[in-house]
């Protein structure tokens, strides 16, 4: 047991301290972007974005079909004087239809109509049919004209026939749908041609052809 004189004995504190020394660090803040890094990244962006955009339309818009008169023969052509001036012709063609989407093409039927220094002859159609996406389709029809009265035209006629070419004016339309997707989008094509028919041997002389 303690008494009162008993004395609690402290540790005394060293004199001198051992000195703590503190580092304070700068706040970080990455280095920045090069500016013309960060400008040619976009631009490479926004070139690959026009560039899908631009192959999104070439692909799915769509373009009307290409008619191209890929053969005409002459089977005949007289001049009847008796009992008065009339025209007998006859025309095969062979029509070329090319389908430029990539989807198919459903055409409603193919008209042909032929006429001389610019009035209709006649004309003639064929039944519709299919052109699968990118494909070609070869449809033939043929004019025959008997006993037309050319009348109006029979001064020009006799010309041509002295110079033993005659022109004539062929005018091919194709009509049809696109299936795109679930639609249905109306489209037509039309090709217009100036035929020189040899009257001596019945040929084509020449032709000239202009899409529209």
């Amino acid at each position: 047991m303690s008494s009162k004189n008993d004395y609690v004995v402290y540790t005394p504190l060293p004199s001198t301290t051992t000195p703590q020394n503190v580092v304070v660090l700068p706040y970080y803040r990455p280095p920045p972007v090069n500016r013309r890094r960060r400008l040619l990244r976009q631009c490479t962006c926004s070139a690959a974005v026009l560039l899908l955009f631009s192959a999104a339309v070439y692909f799915l818009y769509p373009s009307d079909p290409t008619i191209q008169l890929a053969r005409i023969h002459l089977n005949r052509v007289r001049v009847n004087s008796s009992p008065g001036l009339t025209l007998d012709l006859s025309f095969s063609l062979t029509v070329k239809v090319y389908n430029r989407d990539f989807f198919s093409l459903d055409y409603d039927k193919l008209v042909v109509s032929v006429g001389y220094r610019g009035r209709e002859l006649g004309f003639v159609s064929s039944a519709g049919g299919r052109i699968r996406a990118r494909g070609s389709s070869y449809v033939d029809a043929t004019l025959d004209l008997n006993g037309f009265e050319i009348i109006h035209d029979v001064f020009y006629l006799l010309e041509d026939l002295a110079r033993g070419v005659i022109p004539f004016d062929t005018d091919t339309l194709v009509e049809g749908n696109l299936g795109l997707f679930f639609f249905k989008i109306p489209i037509k094509g039309r090709v217009s041609c100036e035929v020189f028919v040899n009257t001596s041997n019945q040929t084509i002389a020449r032709q000239d052809c202009y899409p529209e």
